[in-house]
């Protein structure tokens, strides 16, 4: 008997146009993260509050997954991705205005705005990958998908730094320095780097649009549930009956914090080893060519190992990773943080598939908006990382905890995230029967 093909023929155009919105949210997740160490320069904002550009980033996610899954639930999957890209552009046209008025809020609106369709696209690509063929190649399905995530990733993290930090006139200053400048001078400065910060996502909304219009005139296939849909009460206590599920939107809050917290902090990290921002992008880079190479290896280790074994095997590796990053001092210590990336790679689309696993398609779509909003964990966890950071003051490393500079410390946030990861997949091989 031939096992079931990955994706068939009958779906290849709809599961091409649906892969593409993997790689365009990548993009934006990518672009965001050095925005965090940029902001605090430009406008001289501790870490913590440099951290509520991932607050509204990823807030954002958690305010709308669920309006974006009741839509979805009773509309087609096509009219979801259109509302999706709609507010993606807008929020990203959102920061010439922000530029102009030079108000920080302004910049986190438009974030704000701007995951908002980005909650409505990975609410509904998600699910429609899964739903695109056998149930049994259903999580091989989705890494295959998730694969094109990483494109997006190098694509945002190369514009972010080539078009970004290489141009920020305050990064040819250390806080120090820039904080006892004349105000005129920072006024200057921080007009021009403001509209370098703009300029990318000006052109994404553009790009955006186009894309709004291309899906708009493609033929996809559309399905909704209008008709015999269970109430949402009684879809909320099946799910929340479903102790794999529950499980499993746990671990992507930990999941989500922990990648953001390790590609976030990555510039803090370097910064205290006296390395600048546009070289620490570099290691970032490496960071995403470690992500994409770990999601193409582990896609395909699939074929062999179970997923939660395998979920398993990389969470344990990447605690592992994080203790080195924390207790190895200097650049060894942020190769450590670099090689997280690898075993982060299989993590999102392994839980998501392992999650939804038995729903039917009513719940699954509902389901669906729980794993985004565990999305919120990109929001909480780098602000608390932020705070650990400012224990001693602005700068990153003013005093020790443990034995280590804070910065270092700070990294038990994403170990104590993976021991939880670890342990669900080790749940998910023993007690769940994946079919």
């Amino acid at each position: 008997m031939n096992s079931p093909k990955v994706v068939s023929k009958k779906v290849i155009i709809p599961f091409i146009l649906v892969t593409f919105l993997f790689a365009l949210w990548g993009f934006a997740n990518a672009v965001t993260d050095p925005m965090v160490q940029a902001f605090k320069k430009v406008l001289e904002l501790t870490n913590s509050q440099a951290a509520w550009v991932q607050m509204a980033f990823y807030g954002g996610y958690f305010c709308m997954a669920l309006p974006a899954a009741l839509f979805v639930r009773k509309y087609s999957y096509k009219t979801g991705v259109l509302i999706g890209l709609g507010l993606y552009a807008i929020g990203a046209l959102l920061f010439y205005p922000a530029a102009t008025t030079e108000q920080f809020w302004f910049f986190c609106l438009g974030l704000y705005v701007l995951t908002f369709g980005l909650a409505f696209l990975e609410t509904t690509a998600n699910p429609y990958i899964l739903a695109m063929g056998e149930p049994e190649t259903a999580t091989q399905r989705l890494n295959l998908a998730q694969a094109f995530n990483p494109v997006g990733l190098v694509a945002g993290l190369l514009v972010a730094k080539y078009f970004v930090l290489d141009n920020l006139q305050s990064d040819d200053f250390d806080a120090n320095s820039f904080a006892v400048l004349e105000e005129a001078k920072k006024m200057l400065i921080r007009t021009s780097d403001l509209l370098v910060i703009r300029d990318p996502y000006v052109i994404l909304g553009i790009v955006v649009l186009i894309t709004f219009v291309l899906i708009a005139v493609s033929k996809m296939p559309q399905t909704s549930d209008e008709d015999g849909m269970p109430s949402l009460g009684a879809t909320f206590a099946k799910l929340g009956a479903n102790k794999n599920y529950v499980f499993g939107v746990l671990s992507q809050v930990f999941y989500v914090g922990a990648q953001i917290m390790c590609w976030t902090y990555i510039y803090q990290y370097a910064e205290s080893i006296g390395i600048s921002s546009s070289t620490a992008a570099n290691y970032q880079l490496a960071a995403f060519i470690l992500f994409t190479v770990g999601r193409a290896i582990g896609t395909y280790m699939l074929k062999f190992i179970t997923p939660g074994k395998l979920l398993f095997y990389f969470g344990v590796l990447a605690g592992f990773s994080v203790l080195g990053t924390i207790f190895i001092q200097g650049v060894i210590g942020l190769y450590c943080l670099v090689s997280i990336s690898f075993f982060m790679s299989l993590m999102f689309p392994t839980i998501y598939g392992i999650a939804l696993t038995g729903l039917k398609e009513d719940e699954s779509k509902i389901g669906a908006a729980g794993l985004v909003m565990a999305i919120v964990g990109g929001a909480l966890m780098p602000k608390l990382q932020g705070m650990i950071i400012d224990m001693g003051g602005v700068a990153v490393n003013d005093i020790t905890i443990a034995g280590v500079s804070e910065i270092n410390f700070s990294f038990i946030l994403p170990a104590l995230c993976f021991s939880f990861i670890a342990w669900y997949g080790w749940y998910v091989n023993k007690k769940v029967v994946l079919r």
